[in-house]
């Protein structure tokens, strides 16, 4: 059977009423993969692995070549894998949950994190966030692959980070369906052209094994340290943000169901908090092709992904091939994480922009926001300061995904204060709920202010441990404080048939919107204020008057 989806089947469309007309680019671009949506069941095709091996594909990234790099170097081969495995412990623990209901109930991380804690409107915070990772990783990756044009090809950085920006574009803008391809036919090249070097370096030179554990760093003197090890996890969590790009994939899983299950479960923990095995692998791998350099020629190139590669490949393969396959890998991991990069930023901004403004400019427009963004970061040279820029933002990263997964882990299964099924409909949650923001903005601007030195020399490695604890401690605490009142403004959307089916998936029972005159599944819908109909979620976003919003229960 063809794992190729098709598009949700539609009704033949009637004169659209006068309040549908400012909706129809938003309708048909949408419909492509479900922006801002709830992703149907008729669109997921794919099976498991299909979906998990695209997720993955994203995380081909060159970045933590370079985090593990920069970890090692200033702190020490000891006190860097300490921080890598501290950082993708954490990691792994809060992905758990996102990624659980991202793939159980086919929602993007957003739509989660409006009923995980925040809010309709209070969630648009935690989309400016996630925004901001995809480009600051995008300008990050789009550096990397300007040092590799500028190595392979003669091109200046600049040209090469303009080169590096707009050659994803035309990937980017068939979504779903064209990312899978993508991801899946470049898989194994990646893979053996990262790992080949490593294993020959390591069989053909044992010294460097031994090189790389006793290198004690420019900062160190090769022991083990509370601040240095925290000092790099803080940078390494940065990545946390990471799992809302692994949803964007894993909310077009095919349903939970008995015969499935193994399948199911295995691609989500592979694909969701999985990830970061392979994240971590890497970082120490950059560490390792840092170390190796240093001994061949010297720190000054020791960071930059295309060198370590460069000479690594330079001890096993003739001088001619070299450089054309460092930049073949170099190329080929810039595009399989920057169309992620791109496509996940569009998504982020858009949905922002549409609840605040009740405005759908098309996901184009913020795609090139997204990629303006991007490359003014890589113009103003952000590769050199690297580490900087990921310490800052890991402090909001890590507020962020650790207040929606104590939400959903404490929250819901334990105090059961939250609802159990994610809620993210327009007029079903309130504007804001303080138990979520309060706990993120505290954490946040705490752990912010000691990164900066404002409590202290003392305290600034433990910004990213602040961050977490603060989140971890406030979110179950405004919960029981404010007794879970500010979760759902109505608990009945105006249909009697429920949610879920009998399995616990998302309905798939279909329902014509009578704004855009298309049909969603149950999920997607709600009751009509003003008409005995039903509207879409995306209908109820664009509605500036509120029309069909339904009132907050008495």
């Amino acid at each position: 059977m063809s794992t190729e989806p098709r598009l949700a089947e539609v009704v033949e469309p009637e004169p659209a009423p006068k309040a549908a007309r400012g909706t129809d680019q938003a309708v048909k671009e949408t419909l492509e993969d479900y922006t801002l949506r709830f992703a149907p069941r008729s669109y997921r095709r794919w099976t498991p692995m299909v979906v998990a091996t695209t997720a993955l594909g994203g995380i081909a990234y060159m970045a933590d070549f370079s985090i593990g790099a920069g970890i090692g170097l200033a702190h020490g081969t000891g006190n860097a894998l300490l921080a890598i495995a501290v950082a993708a412990v954490v990691i792994f623990v809060t992905g758990f949950p996102l990624a659980y209901y991202g793939a159980r109930y086919n929602i993007d991380l957003d739509l989660i994190t409006r009923g995980s804690g925040f809010g309709y409107f209070g969630s648009v915070l935690t989309s400016v966030i996630f925004a901001s990772f995809t480009f600051i990783f995008f300008a990050l990756e789009g550096s990397i692959m300007a040092q590799g044009l500028k190595l392979g090809l003669g091109l200046p950085l600049w040209l090469g980070y303009l080169v590096s920006t707009l050659m994803v574009i035309p990937l980017v803008i068939y979504g779903m369906t064209a990312l899978s391809k993508l991801q899946v036919w470049t898989t194994p090249i990646w893979l053996l052209l990262m790992v080949g070097p490593l294993v020959y370096l390591v069989a053909t030179d044992p010294g460097s094994v031994d090189r790389f554990l006793a290198y004690a760093g420019t900062d160190g003197d090769g022991g083990v340290n509370t601040a240095s090890v925290l000092l790099g996890a803080g940078v390494c969590l940065s990545l946390i943000a990471q799992i809302g790009e692994q949803i964007d994939y894993l909310r077009f899983m095919p349903p939970r169901t008995e015969a499935n299950k193994r399948a199911w479960w295995t691609a989500v923990v592979m694909a969701g908090p999985g990830w970061v095995v392979l994240g971590a692998l890497k970082q120490a791998i950059g560490v390792f092709l840092a170390v190796y350099i240093i001994a061949e020629v010297g720190a000054a190139a020791a960071p930059e992904p295309i060198q370590q590669f460069k000479h690594a490949f330079d001890a096993m393969l003739p001088s001619w091939i070299v450089v054309p396959l460092a930049v073949a890998l170099v190329v080929i991991s810039q595009i399989k994480i920057n169309v992620t990069n791109a496509y996940s930023g569009s998504l982020a901004w858009t949905n922002s922009f549409t609840r605040v403004t009740g405005h759908y400019p098309g996901r184009m427009v913020f795609v090139l926001v997204n990629l303006g963004f991007a490359l003014a970061l890589m113009e103003a040279d952000m590769f050199s300061f690297l580490n900087s820029i990921l310490g800052f933002y890991s402090n909001c990263a890590i507020a962020w995904v650790v207040t929606v997964a104590t939400d959903i882990g404490i929250n819901k299964y334990l105090l059961k204060l939250s609802p159990h099924a994610p809620e993210f409909r327009r007029g079903m949650l309130y504007a804001v709920n303080p138990v979520g923001v309060v706990a993120f903005v505290a954490a946040s601007g705490l752990s912010i202010a000691m990164y900066f030195h404002a409590l202290g020399d003392t305290l600034q490695p433990y910004s990213p441990v602040a961050a977490a604890v603060i989140a971890f401690v406030l979110t179950p605490l405004m919960a029981v404080v404010t007794k879970g009142r500010y979760y759902l403004r109505r608990t009945d959307d105006g249909i009697d048939e429920p949610l879920l089916d009998e399995d616990g998936n998302p309905s798939a029972t279909t329902y014509d919107c009578h704004v855009c005159r298309q049909r969603f599944e149950r999920p997607d819908v709600t009751a009509c204020r003003t008409h005995d109909a039903v509207v879409c979620s995306l209908c109820l976003s664009t509605d500036k008057v509120g029309d069909h919003v339904l009132p907050a229960a008495v």
